[in-house]
Order: structure tokens, then C-alpha cells, then sequence
């Protein structure tokens, strides 16, 4: 059944992120970091622009220990960015092999809470937990180990908890959509000025997760930057119902195709809807990772992440003694997003120079994705948008992850079409 998006979630739980698809818990020592591209060797100074607040005595880089409490594995992209991260990590601030724990394929369940409390038995100083899901189980063994920082990807619930050892902490990716919708834009224009489609019907179709506030954040800032350079483009989204199913990714695209969307763009974490795209010849845009491997011929870019900056950031403040920020959020000011390199063979003339420019512009603070002159709701520029007591919506813009680290934007545009079934 067909029908608008017309969701406005109240709660910041919406948020859920990340994650999915397991089979199987393993633990290992991390390998050798090797050459992995990062920005992970930013200080904790620079990670948060702050003056960091003292709390104690540092631990000795010698008796340092972090554990890592992954979703997947390095098969499925999310993780695989994790993983990066962490391995940017260990080699930005010279952590040896036995000083990485990770803890694999761990789900959204009690297994979670026994990783967390095996991880502090075997001495580890600071844990992290990267899917949505694992929030919970994060909280109680915080509460049972005081003493052992916990930090908690996508989730929403530190501030509140009471706890000082307890963390959320995600990236400013709405930044890293909006970029990589400006490359799809360009494609459009390029497939238009070409005569494979006209003005009217550059549609983009969008394979979702769920209908959650990360979903939305995000293919919504995907939508701003598609239209900032090909206004008459319009959007189709379908969900999946889960995080990682390259079988439900994959058909979620070809349907997308079949609805005669001539370009496609996830948030869901395998290579199905890229997989799709490759057979029928439709450009796409993926997520997490670069997806030439699979669609060398139609790949333009991924939205990305470099989660090394907060690890690094994180595990430096336990080095130096200060404290790890409640909620952390950065974006490509401080190299925690990204876009995949280009693929020349895909992308249109001059879109390497137009994302320098708006990237560009992302870091100097004179573009703002959520700008509200962009976009209208029922055919009306919005100037208020409140939750509970906080105003999202100020000096011309919404402040995305600026009150939270986890995504609040869920808000229904026009132009986009959200389908559930």
C-alpha cells in the first residue's frame, strides 16, 4: 500500500541506527593496523575544538586496553567502517596487537552484556558497541563497572543514565549524504543534457532500513543535495525492515527500477541494491563503502564515515587523564565524514570540483543542510519544529545532531514518497 511519509517521532529511540545481520560471536586480538586511510591521528583537543576537562590520572599507553563490541563483521559494510576506525586507531596512537580486543557478530540481545562484562574481566579500560540495539546492555554492565569507560554508537540514552563512564557518540553522515546527493544531482543532469531522461522524470529511488529519525536524517540530506543542483528530481523510498539483507536490499532496488527510479541510493548496510543497479545499468550511490567491487560500471560514490577520529579522540582522553565528551558528533570539519573516491567512469564532468566547493562550504559553516529556504512541508517553509522543550529550528536552519549525538530530523518533505507495505 502506498502512502506519504508522514512520520514525526518524538522520541530520539527513532534514531536507531546501525546495524545488523550476525552469525555467529568470535573475539579477536586485532591484526596489524597496516595502511588504512583515517583521520584518526587528530588529538582529543582537536576532535572536540575544546579545552578537554581533567579527571584523573591517565593510564599508561602500556597498561591500555580497548575492547570493541561489533554487530557484523568485516564482510558487511558497517562494521567494515568500524573496524577501519578502530585500526586507525590502534596505529595513531601505537597500540600494540594484544592491546585490541573485538568481540564479532555480537547481536542485539543478552549476548551483547556478556561480551561487555567479558571484555572488562579481561582488563579492558574502554569498551565501545557499535549497533543501536546493544544500547541497553551497554548501560548495565556500565553500572557494574564504574571504572571502565563505556561508549555506545547511535544510542541516545547517556545524558540521561546517571552515568559517568557511559557515551554515545556518531558522526555528522547527513553531511556526507548531502555531498554525495550533490554527485547524484550532477548525474542527472549529465543524463538529462545526454537525453536518457527528461526534467520530468529524474526520480531517485532510496532502499531504506526502517522508518526511523537516522533513515529519514539521512535520505532526506541524500534529497537536499540531489535537488540543490537537479531541482525537478523527486524520490522514492522503500524499506526494507532490516539493517543488512542483501537478498530484501536487492529486491528493494529492482523494484525501485521497476517504478522507473533512474538512480539509486541505501542506507542499508550489504552490496544488494549496488548488486541490482550493475545488472540493469541504473547509476547508483551506496553507503559505508566503496562499492565499485560490485558496480564498477554504475558506482558513483558512497556516503562514509571515518570512525577512527573518535576512537582515536575517546582512547586518547583515557591516555591524557580527561574527559570523554556525553554525546560526540563531528563531520567533515574535523575528518569524521566522507565520501568514497569518485569513480571517473560513472560520475559527471566537474563533479570533483563542485564537491570541494560544497564540502567546502560544510567546513566554513556557510552551507547548512537542513536549510529550511531548501525545502517545504505541505507547500510551507518551516520556521519552529520543537521536541519536548528544545527548538530545532534557528537562524534559518534545523541543528541537526547538535543537541544529541544521535539524528533527529524526521520530518516529511515534499518531493520525497515513502512507501511501506
Amino acid at each position: 500500500m502506498k502512502k506519504f511519509l508522514a512520520l514525526v517521532l518524538t522520541v530520539v529511540m527513532a534514531a536507531s541506527l546501525a546495524a545488523c545481520g550476525n552469525s555467529g560471536t568470535k573475539e579477536t586480538q586485532a591484526p596489524a593496523s597496516g595502511d588504512s586511510e583515517t583521520a584518526a591521528e587528530s588529538t582529543a583537543a582537536e576532535s572536540t575544538g575544546e579545552t578537554a576537562e581533567k579527571v584523573g590520572e591517565g593510564v599508561d599507553v602500556k597498561d591500555l586496553k580497548v575492547g570493541f563490541i561489533f554487530i557484523g563483521d568485516e564482510n558487511e559494510g558497517y562494521t567494515a567502517a568500524h573496524y577501519a576506525g578502530a585500526k586507525g586507531m590502534q596505529e595513531a596512537l601505537g597500540l600494540s596487537d594484544d592491546q585490541i580486543i573485538i568481540k564479532w557478530n555480537i547481536p542485539e540481545d543478552e549476548t551483547c552484556y556478556d561480551a561487555a562484562v567479558d571484555l572488562a574481566d579481561q582488563g579492558c579500560n574502554i569498551i565501545f558497541a557499535n549497533s543501536f540495539g546493544h544500547e541497553s546492555y551497554i548501560l548495565q554492565a556500565a553500572a557494574e563497572f564504574p571504572d571502565v569507560q563505556f561508549c555506545h554508537a547511535t544510542g541516545y540514552q547517556a545524558a540521561g543514565s546517571g552515568l559517568a563512564n557511559m557515551h554515545n557518540y556518531f558522526t555528522s553522515i547527513y553531511e556526507s549524504r548531502y555531498v554525495s546527493g550533490v554527485v547524484a544531482g550532477m548525474k542527472l543532469n549529465e543524463m538529462i543534457a545526454d537525453g536518457k531522461i527528461t526534467e520530468d522524470t529524474a526520480k531517485v529511488g532510496y532502499v531504506g532500513a526502517y522508518p526511523y529519525a537516522e533513515v529519514i536524517s539521512g535520505f532526506t540530506s541524500f534529497f537536499l543535495g540531489v535537488r540543490s543542483q537537479c531541482p525537478s528530481a523527486t524520490m522514492e523510498v522503500k524499506y526494507t525492515n532490516s539493517w543488512a539483507s542483501f537478498d530484501l536490499e536487492k529486491e528493494c532496488a529492482e523494484s525501485l527500477i521497476a517504478d522507473k527510479c533512474v538512480l539509486i541510493s541505501q542506507h542499508a548496510d550489504t552490496t544488494g541494491a549496488p548488486t541490482a543497479c550493475e545488472a540493469a545499468g541504473v547509476p547508483c550511490v551506496g553507503y559505508n563503502i566503496d562499492m565499485t567491487s560490485v558496480a564498477p560500471n554504475t558506482a558513483l560514490t558512497s556516503a562514509s564515515m571515518d570512525w577512527g577520529v573518535y576512537y582515536t579522540y575517546a582512547v586518547q582522553c583515557m591516555l591524557d587523564g580527561t574527559a570523554i565528551d556525553t554525546d560526540w558528533c563531528k563531520g567533515f570539519a574535523e575528518g569524521a565524514d566522507k565520501i568514497t573516491a569518485l569513480n571517473d567512469k560513472t560520475v559527471a564532468e566537474g563533479t570533483e570540483e563542485k564537491v570541494k566547493e560544497v564540502e567546502d562550504a560544510l567546513i566554513d559553516g556557510s552551507l547548512h543542510v537542513f536549510d529550511t529556504s531548501a525545502f517545504t512541508v505541505d507547500g510551507k517553509e518551516l520556521d519552529t519544529y520543537k521536541k519536548g522543550d528544545t527548538e530545532y529550528i534557528s537562524d534559518g536552519y534545523f541543528h541537526e545532531s547538535e543537541y544529541g549525538s544521535a539524528p533527529a530530523f524526521d520530518i516529511a518533505i515534499d518531493g520525497i514518497t515513502s512507501i511501506t507495505e
